[in-house]
């Protein structure tokens, strides 16, 4: 019956995609399929896209030093709907994952289901230059996160993401901007969520998260929406720049990384604290040249989670700070070459050693970041010496 079902589908998809091709005319990297209602009231664009990766590990300390692990995986592979819906200042967007790292982390707090949606958000432009966003998303973070993962100039985001980002959730946004002058543009954005991270069904069972970002453009906006895509593919003709900062407070925190992490679970429910994060960022653009530069703290009112009588229950919040600097130059062979240091600090209860990682890569743009191919080489340090040497190769296509 199974069998049955999905081969129905896929037949169903596939006429779909044969009929799309007789009536709409598309580019690549412009969607699969455009749709617009004769009426106007709605449209719908489909695409899709997906990473295929591989990653050579050494552990430099290891005797077995030149037995490296090998692995290989379809590190992402999505299925992409936007457009509006009545109106053209009522947008939507719905992104779901189906690799098996975009759907893992399956819990009894996801009702065991794997994790399929990533966005599914509706945009309202409601007044002027307000605009309400309702659903789950990325929340107005640090701009390395916000970034697509379609369109990053390395492999990989740094490690101060993977360890201080505050990701996607389920909530409201406010966003606005304003110009302060003919070019200086000012952009707010202000966020209320639940505070656990996306696909929770069993929340809330803390407080909620608040999250406000601050972005100014003083030369004025990037072209194709450069101030968050990697690299400068567009090749700004002018100085481009976007100085940020982010506040973000969660009260009564479950995880120990804010609405990421673990659960700090107890023998009489879950640990709560209050946990505030602040990202500072700048992003810049001139002739081929561009740099990304990030800051990030986190710190808890009580950062050791423990049991009502004061024991300790082994769970930390993961406080500390993090700077990730990353540069590049693009070639007009549309080559690239680029450069990445990313400092983690911890405090010093959570018992980890300093981290700093430095990463050279380059990346050959064949239809920008819609088809690309993409190298990295990173050599990673704790307390100072030497603990790992990583190669990474990544194919990327985006229809």
């Amino acid at each position: 019956m199974k069998l049955k079902n999905t081969l129905t589908a896929l037949v169903l998809f596939t006429l779909c995609f044969v009929n799309a091709q007789e009536t709409t005319e598309t580019k690549f990297g412009k969607g699969i399929l455009n749709v617009v209602a004769k009426d106007s009231s709605w449209s719908m664009k489909f695409a899709t896209r997906f990473q295929l990766l591989s990653t050579t590990g050494w552990d430099i300390n290891d005797d077995n030093y030149s037995k490296p692990e090998t692995n290989f995986l379809v590190r992402r592979a999505r299925l992409k709907f936007s457009g509006f819906a009545y109106s053209p200042k009522i947008k939507y967007k719905i992104e779901l994952g189906v690799s098996n790292r975009d759907i893992s982390g399956a819990s009894e707090f996801t009702s065991n289901a794997p994790r399929y949606i990533l966005d599914a958000v509706i945009k309202w432009n409601f007044y002027k230059n307000f605009t309400l966003w309702a659903g789950q998303t990325k929340l107005p973070g640090n701009v390395e996160r916000v970034i697509s993962s379609a369109n990053l100039q390395l492999v990989d985001r740094s490690r101060l993401n993977s360890r201080f980002n505050i990701d996607r959730d389920l909530g409201i946004q406010l966003r606005h901007h304003f110009k302060l002058s003919d070019k200086f543009i000012v952009r707010e954005a202000f966020a209320i969520s639940q505070g656990e991270g996306r696909n929770i069904t069993s929340g809330n069972l803390g407080g909620h998260q608040y999250t406000g970002r601050l972005e100014l453009l003083p030369f004025g906006k990037f072209k194709s929406k450069g101030d968050y895509k990697g690299g400068d593919l567009k090749r700004e003709q002018t100085p481009k720049l976007m100085l940020a900062a982010t506040y973000d407070f969660n009260a009564d925190a479950v995880k120990n990384r804010s609405n990421l992490g673990s659960y700090m679970q107890t023998s009489t429910g879950f640990y709560e604290t209050n946990i505030s994060t602040i990202f500072v960022d700048a992003m810049f653009k001139y002739k081929g040249f561009s740099f990304m530069g990030e800051f990030a703290d986190r710190e808890a009112d009580e950062a050791i989670a423990t049991e009502e009588d004061g024991t300790p229950t082994g769970d930390i919040v993961q406080v500390g700070n993090a700077i990730n600097l990353q540069a590049g130059y693009l070639f007009k062979s549309n080559w690239e070459i680029a450069g990445r240091y990313t400092n983690l600090n911890y405090d010093a209860i959570v018992g980890k050693n300093l981290e700093e990682q430095y990463t050279l890569g380059v990346s050959k743009y064949v239809a920008g970041h819609n088809l690309k191919v993409q190298s990295d080489i990173s050599y990673t340090t704790e307390d100072g010496n030497g603990s790992g040497l990583m190669y990474r190769l990544q194919f990327d296509i985006h229809f």
